[in-house]
């Protein structure tokens, strides 16, 4: 549900699993197919592991972080790991590279330059999100929602970012 002042957007976990199932059929209508799926850790751990068992491929990960001020809601420096946890090798063929949104796009951008560089066993590589912010400079292949405002996302499972074990116990009463 989008506020009035197009300022946030919050997301229920039936909207965010509609939304990558909307995210697989934009995939597979583009008739497009690939090997592995490569997921940016966090944000793009539940799509990539969902359109991974929709596609049935397998799913490598790689960690991004930026470290972020004022309540997370200003992007820093960007750290990319150095590996891919991969099953299958080396990664390589055709990629379908997977996040949670392209907000600012330096992630995303700053990614796909990375590995042209350093993985050249990756022949094609596509990107996939489910949202797309309006003040992106980087444009996926396949995205669900534009999101023109450019609003902060509440996802569902973001509560657990501040639950810890101790509200864990306390809400369970165990």
């Amino acid at each position: 549900m989008l506020t009035e002042d197009g300022k946030h957007l919050y997301v229920s976990y039936d909207e965010y699993h509609n939304l990558t199932e909307k995210l697989a059929i934009k995939v597979h209508q583009s008739g497009w197919t690939f090997d592995t799926i490569l997921c940016l850790a966090r944000g793009g751990m539940r799509p990539g592991d969902i359109l991974s068992r929709i596609f049935d491929k397998p799913l490598a990960i790689m960690s991004t972080s930026s470290y972020r001020a004022e309540a997370g809601t200003v992007q820093g420096h960007l750290d990319i790991a150095h590996y891919i946890t991969t099953p299958k090798g080396e990664i390589a063929g055709r990629v379908l590279l997977v996040d949670d949104l392209a907000d600012s796009g330096h992630t995303l951008h700053a990614v796909i330059e990375m590995l042209k560089n350093n993985y050249k066993l990756i022949t094609e590589l596509r990107s996939a999100v489910i949202w797309t912010k309006g003040l992106s400079k980087f444009t996926a292949d396949y995205s669900v929602e534009y999101l023109p405002t450019n609003p902060w996302i509440h996802q569902p499972f973001e509560a657990y970012d501040s639950m810890g074990p101790e509200k864990l116990l306390e809400k369970w009463k165990v």
